[in-house]
């Protein structure tokens, strides 16, 4: 099992950044697929920005594309999702999220398809 723990998030104003970040442990980190997801009330969660194993392919929601930059150190057993021009939109729980792939240039898109997650992070941006 992959322990996930995320740090950085917190109250920003509209159109101020933050960078979040997804420490792991439990498995070797680059034989991981990983992603953020959000949690929005009431519905499931949505992803936000995936990475294939190898750290090559990304894939962004329609939402993230051209504001946030998802990366990933696999010395480091961290991932990170840097977030720039946010708006009250984009307030929500954030979660980082893993799963085991054989494919290193693979990513995943489905909550379902992640075996572990982390507790999240709160995400608040005032107007």
């Amino acid at each position: 099992q992959v322990q996930l723990v995320e740090s950085g998030g917190g109250l920003v104003q509209a159109g101020g950044s933050l960078r979040l970040s997804c420490a792991a442990s439990g498995r070797t980190f680059s034989d991981l697929a990983v992603g953020w997801f959000r949690q929005v009330p009431g519905k499931d969660r949505g992803f936000v920005a995936v990475i294939s194993a190898n750290g090559i392919n990304t894939y962004y929601s329609d939402s993230a594309k051209g504001r946030f930059t998802i990366s990933r150190d696999n010395a480091e057993n961290t991932m990170y999702l840097q977030m720039n021009s946010l708006t009250p939109v984009d307030a929500d729980v954030y979660s980082c999220a893993a799963r085991a792939t054989c494919a290193s240039g693979n990513y995943y898109l489905s909550d379902y398809e992640y075996a572990d997650w982390g507790q999240g992070t709160q995400v608040t941006v005032s107007s």
